[in-house]
């Protein structure tokens, strides 16, 4: 079991009221998780951040099996999933997903019974998702996508009727906050966007148009990688041409239209992005800088930040659910980033941990102890 703890009031943050009599509701605890994206390194790490610096409270330290992530996602704040690309590296293997139940108070992880889980023989996973407000599990492997119905009491996951549902070579996924479409990335030549609709069984099944070409490539593969989702835009890296691929979402279909202007001049190689409120952030695979960008509440068209590209050696990214800070795993440790509210720049903040290797992050927003709380306290309003 791995273990978190908390200490003082700082550790799962305060709100601040004023005025007689009044008792400040605790804010919802939000826990920053890096699994290891190396085979040469065992170390995961939990961390408590405190929403009023994006430091950590607490940290801690374990270790788990050596194996290579090929992602990472939460099933509604319950639930912890890490995929492995093969078994003891072995791709006949297949491979496996780890689970683990989320304590809903500290953020703690427990291994669920029965993980991991072993997916076909010559498997391999690039990326996971989850659908909101339901118990859905994807996983991208070559050719398909494995869908999961999630035990709600147990987390065990059970492979849902007609999966894997056949696709592209998908590296990545990721399903729209409406949670009616998933999208994948397809680096299959010449690169495009593959779109699907979620039955109410989970199934998959392809939205009309799909897979969706990506204008203006300039060479015969773009090879899209990381894939992000607003609920307006969808964003994927465009690593073999220094761009990043923008459309807009047909919010009942969920057919792809180019964005104008698409694709975006980014820097050297975008691979991985990561949203933060109306910023969109790019780690450049040949030099680990980040780009960073403003994006169109009306257009979807991308803006250079000021003072983008920032300078860093990173290898994956994560925002806080605010989209007050930017986490960076570089290949000596976690930093954290201020991210300015009104330009989206990035200033150095005052996380860090060190670490011998790259990690891939993850943060979950623990439920709301709001209830208890007030259900506890003699709240008054001012």
């Amino acid at each position: 079991m791995f273990t978190l703890g908390f200490s003082g009031c700082g550790s799962s943050g305060s709100t601040a009221c004023s005025g007689s009599g009044c008792t400040p509701a605790p804010a919802t605890p939000e826990i920053l998780y890096g699994a290891p994206s190396t085979e040469l390194l065992n170390q995961f790490i939990n961390a408590t951040i405190d929403p009023n610096t994006g430091g950590f409270s607490s940290v801690s330290v374990g270790t788990i099996p050596l194996f290579d992530t090929g992602g990472m996602v939460a099933v509604n704040a319950r639930f912890l999933y890490i995929s492995t690309t093969f078994v003891n590296g072995l791709p006949n293997n297949g491979s496996e997903i780890f689970g683990y139940s989320i304590n809903p108070t500290t953020g703690t992880l427990a291994p669920i019974a029965g993980s991991p889980f072993t997916l076909e023989a010559g498997s391999s996973v690039q990326g996971l998702a989850s659908s909101p407000n339901s118990y859905f599990l994807y996983a991208a492997v070559a050719g398909g996508i494995d869908g999961f119905t999630v035990n709600s009491a147990t987390g065990v996951p059970t492979a849902i009727p007609g999966s894997p549902f056949a696709s592209g070579n998908n590296p990545q996924l990721v399903v729209d906050p409406s949670g009616k479409f998933l999208y994948a990335s397809d680096d299959d030549p010449p690169g495009r966007i593959l779109a699907f609709t979620i039955g109410s069984s989970g199934a998959l099944t392809p939205v009309q148009g799909s897979p969706f070409t990506i204008p203006g490539q300039t060479v015969a593969n773009s090879v899209p990688f990381g894939i992000v989702d607003t609920g307006a835009f969808v964003y994927a890296a465009l690593t073999a041409t220094n761009q990043i691929a923008a459309f807009s979402i047909d919010g009942g279909t969920g057919a792809l239209a180019s964005v104008p202007g698409s694709p975006f001049s980014d820097e050297r190689n975008p691979a991985v992005l990561a949203l933060a409120d109306k910023f969109l952030y790019a780690v450049n695979e040949a030099d680990g800088s980040i780009s960073g960008y403003s994006i169109s509440s009306s257009s979807g068209g991308l803006t250079q930040i000021p003072g983008s590209p920032f300078v860093s050696d990173s290898a994956a990214l994560a925002a806080d659910p605010s989209g007050k800070y930017l986490y960076d795993s570089t290949y000596e440790g976690i930093l954290d980033f201020n991210i300015n509210p009104d330009t989206g720049e990035l200033t150095l903040g005052i996380a860090s941990l060190s670490n011998d290797g790259s990690l891939l992050l993850m943060i979950v927003q623990l439920p709301s102890p709001s209830a208890q709380w007030a259900t506890a306290t003699n709240f008054k309003r001012f």
